[in-house]
This record gives C-alpha cells, sequence and structure tokens, in this order.
C-alpha cells in the first residue's frame, strides 16, 4: 500500500547513482547510497517500537543522517519532530511532554542532561552527532538496505512543528502527509525546479523553511543539494559555482553583499534566489540587483501553513511585497475584531485556506478553534493588504500592533519610512507603555556601516509624511536588532529592553 510523502520524496531514490547530497568536504552521498541509510534507520526505529503515529523527536546537528531520520519516521508511519538545536533542556522538556514521543535523539554531548527529560516524557534516549556518530548509527550497522514502507494516507500525520512561543506556549502543529507534499509540488512548479539543479542548502533542518520548503522540493524533484552544516558566508562564496539554486533569509543576503567577493561574475549561471522567514529590506532588494542582475524572490509562509504566497517567477517580483497567493491557496483580508472580508486596499488579518492548512494545533483544541475556522481559513496573526495588483504586502504581526489614544498604529508603515532616512540601515517600531497615551510607539534604529543617524532629523522628516498618533515618541539607535535563528527581529525581546522608557518618575 502506498505511503504518500515517501513515495513521492524518498522511493524513487532506490538505486540511483545520482549525487543527491554534496558536502561540505566534497563527497557526495548518491540517492541510492542515502536510501539504504534510511532503511537501516526506519529498522532501528521499529526495534525502537515505533509503530505508525508515533512520534520521533530530535534535537541534532543538521548532517546527512539527520536528513535520513527524518525520511526513515516517514517510512515507518510515524511523525516527525524537529527542534531547534539552540532551545535549552527546560524548553525541550515542555515539547517532550506535550508531544510524548517513542524515542528522542540528541546529540552526545547534551545526552546526560537530557536523560532524565527524556525519561520523564516516556521516551527512549539514543544519540546521533553532527558527523554521524552515535549510539542510532551504531544500531544501524549492518541492518537490511531495503525497507518496506508503512502504508500511510493523505490525512495522516507527518510531523509536528512547533511555534516559536513568543506570546504564550509553543503550539505544536500537526501537519499532514498532504499538507507537506501539496505544497512541495506547487513550489516545484512555480519556481521551476528539475532533476538538473543544485540546491545551495545552508539553512537548518528544524524549521520548516529548510526541511519542508528546501529539501522538499529537492527531493521530489531530483535534483542535488550542497548540503552545508550553517551559514558560512566563505563557504557560500566558494560553492556559489556549483549550484543553480539558492534559497536563505535575509542575513544570508546582506552578508553577502557585505563581501567584496560576491560579484555578478560569480553568480551568473545562478538561476534562482529565493528569501523567506523574516521580511527583506527594499534596499537589500536593489542592492542585490544592482550587484547581481538577480531579482531575489521573496515568498511568505509560516509553521502551520507552509508557504502561502510568493512573487511569480516569470514577471515582476515587487520589492516590499511576498506576491500572490500559490495555486490552490485562498487569501483573503478581514476585519480582525469581525472578521469580516475587507475591500481591496484596506489592512487587516489575513487568513489562509488550502491543501498546505495543518490539521490544528497537538493537544489543544480550544487553540484549534480559536485560529482555524469551521470553514477551513486559518486566522495567521499577520497584518497585511493585498493590493490592485494582487499583490500582498505583510504590515505586521497582529500581536506587534499598537494601540496609541485609540489609535491603530501598524509598525511597519512607520518602519518603511525610518529606513528611507540618512543612515539608518533598518529598524524595529515597538508599542511601549505610556502613562496618558496607553500605548507610545518607539522607534530601534540600526545605522548604516560609518553612519550615525541624526535622530532630530528624522524625527523632523517623519512629522511631514504621518499623521501625529503615528509618530514615535522616540527613537533608539542601536548596533543590532535581536534575531531569532530563521532571522525573524524578536519585538518581544525590545519591549522587554525598553518598557520603562515613558514610565512616570
Amino acid at each position: 500500500m502506498a505511503n504518500v510523502l515517501y513515495d513521492a520524496l524518498f522511493a524513487g531514490l532506490a538505486g540511483s547513482d545520482r549525487p543527491l547530497l554534496v558536502l561540505q568536504d566534497g563527497r557526495e552521498i548518491t540517492g541510492g547510497a542515502f536510501s539504504a541509510m534510511v532503511s537501516r534507520f526506519a529498522h532501528v526505529l521499529t526495534a525502537a517500537g515505533v509503530v505508525a503515529g508515533d512520534r520521533v523527536a530530535v534535537q541534532i546537528a543538521k548532517s546527512p543522517e539527520a536528513l535520513a531520520i527524518y525520511a526513515a519516521t516517514v517510512a515507518v508511519g510515524g511523525i516527525f519532530l524537529p527542534l531547534n538545536t539552540a532551545y535549552t533542556t527546560d524548553e525541550v522538556s515542555y515539547f517532550l511532554g506535550n508531544a510524548t514521543p517513542r524515542l528522542f535523539l540528541c546529540d552526545g554531548v547534551k545526552a546526560t542532561a537530557m536523560a532524565p527529560v527524556a525519561a520523564a516524557a516516556g521516551a527512549q534516549l539514543m544519540v546521533l552527532n553532527g558527523d554521524g556518530s552515535g549510539s542510532f548509527p551504531d544500531a544501524a550497522a549492518g541492518l537490511p538496505d531495503v525497507f518496506s514502507p508503512v502504508a500511510r494516507g493523505p490525512e495522516d500525520l507527518a510531523a509536528f512543528l512547533y511555534t516559536s512561543g513568543t506570546t504564550g506556549r509553543s503550539k505544536g502543529a500537526m501537519l499532514s502527509h498532504r499538507n507537506l507534499l501539496s505544497n512541495a509540488e506547487v513550489l516545484a512548479r512555480e519556481w521551476r525546479f528539475t532533476k538538473h539543479d543544485v540546491l545551495l542548502h545552508a539553512l537548518p533542518i528544524f524549521h520548516t523553511h529548510g526541511l519542508f520548503v528546501a529539501s522538499n522540493v529537492a527531493l521530489l524533484t531530483g535534483g542535488a543539494m550542497i548540503f552545508l552544516p550553517g551559514y558560512d558566508v566563505n563557504e557560500v562564496i566558494r560553492l556559489l559555482p556549483k549550484a543553480t539554486a539558492m534559497m536563505g533569509v535575509p542575513t544570508f543576503y546582506t552578508r553577502l553583499l557585505d563581501d567584496g567577493r560576491f560579484t555578478r561574475d560569480l553568480v551568473t549561471h545562478m538561476r534562482l534566489f529565493t528569501s523567506g522567514s523574516a521580511p527583506l529590506l527594499a534596499e537589500t532588494h536593489v542592492l542585490f540587483e544592482e550587484r547581481t542582475g538577480h531579482r531575489i524572490l521573496e515568498r511568505y509562509g509560516m509553521t502551520e501553513t507552509n508557504m502561502n504566497t510568493s512573487n511569480p517567477y516569470d514577471g515582476e517580483r515587487r520589492a516590499g511585497t511576498v506576491g500572490m497567493p500559490l495555486p490552490g491557496v485562498e487569501l483573503k483580508i478581514t476585519d480582525p475584531t469581525t472578521g469580516v472580508t475587507l475591500p481591496q486596499g484596506e489592512a487587516g488579518m489575513i487568513e489562509v485556506r488550502g491543501p498546505n492548512v495543518f490539521q490544528g494545533y497537538w493537544q489543544m483544541p480550544e487553540k484549534t478553534r480559536e485560529e482555524l475556522r469551521e470553514d477551513g481559513f486559518f486566522i495567521t496573526g499577520d497584518i497585511g493588504v493585498v493590493d490592485a495588483d494582487g499583490y500582498v504586502a505583510i504590515v505586521g504581526r497582529q500581536k506587534d500592533l499598537i494601540i496609541t489614544g485609540g489609535y491603530n498604529v501598524y509598525p511597519k508603515e512607520v518602519e518603511l519610512i525610518l529606513d528611507e532616512q540618512p543612515g539608518v540601515l533598518e529598524s524595529a517600531v515597538i508599542g511601549l507603555p505610556h502613562p496618558d497615551f496607553g500605548e507610545a510607539v518607539f522607534g530601534v534604529l540600526v545605522a548604516q556601516k560609518g553612519a550615525t543617524p541624526d535622530t532630530s532629523a528624522i524625527m523632523d522628516a517623519l512629522a511631514g509624511r504621518l499623521a501625529k498618533f503615528k509618530q514615535p515618541k522616540g527613537l533608539m539607535v542601536v548596533a543590532d536588532l535581536p534575531r531569532n535563528t530563521m532571522g525573524k527581529v524578536q519585538k518581544n525581546l525590545l519591549r522587554d529592553q525598553f518598557k520603562g522608557r515613558f514610565a512616570k518618575s
């Protein structure tokens, strides 16, 4: 019987002598060798008692073996749960306690600390190190290179991904075989991926971007991946001549632009650069195109849905937007309070519906009902606007909405103007407690190299372009904005840092 995701992504690798993974040191792993590894790992999972529907949680470094664990979990009908390698023991304790996996894999250096955490969750603990060693691969040695996948249908669960949890406890988004496969199929078509592509893969694989977008698309289309353990600008520049496509986050591209070796000649042969997981500055768009002749393709997705929109492969890639809804994805803008659909051009809540939308939150039926409507539309929490040409622009997160003196301020509107000011590289606008207004608009600026922004002049410039209630009550220049591992600005940390700014003395 069929195993929907395994059949599409992994079954065709058996016996293939084509390179699938090209490693940093130049070694190549063929599709056939990877398939054999997956089969051996699947036998280990079965021996560990993993059956269809069981969770397999991992907090391990990126490696070919780590990718094979994902494939093996799909093969045995399990539910794959990748965890950020930066999570602390306490954070992992929450995830394991909530997901109750049958098996938990971690790096050897964390095994002693994680042993009681795994035991408390009822999970067997095994080790997989970044160099491919550990008790798990040891257990696979000598096992058969062939495995018959367990039958799994389109609606069966394939993965859990936990939300970042910047407000309240993280929620486990349940993703089905259909959710993951449908999105990979659409992206492969829209971005023109084929077996001839070589994807420069420097993203982590504990996140939807690196695993369910980058890896799944390459696996689905039969191409190869230059599989780097992480992002290193020297390695990316060295290996770009061997690639045809690269998926990244904005910091990938800003760091390349800061390096004189990154030239038009270096990337003339490249077919595609995409960016996501965090907003790409319009300045980065312009500088990248001037330097290389390539226009970065920006798109929009999230943990619960994978990708929802994309700028076109053929056609205008419009800076400041995330493109249009992908085929099969419905998108509407609604009033955040009433849920009523708003007229085109008005800012409101982005809601999406399609085969990519998750099944709900694990063991959180109330949260599922709050955010996933009965008609299938998911309330994203992102505030956006759709222009006359159908391009979607993200204005901000609902939780980042600032209500000052009874008026709503969307941070992105202010940030776009701040980013244009002399000496400003980028900005983040937040709401801070204020004794008179409830919240005050506050701007945090990062200076361009060698520049010192004149905050007084910037305030004067804003006065002529924004209504008074939208104007910041203060500006602060900092060295860097705090970001998570995928490059998103952590505004909650900025709010904590500056929360007493307007307190009455």
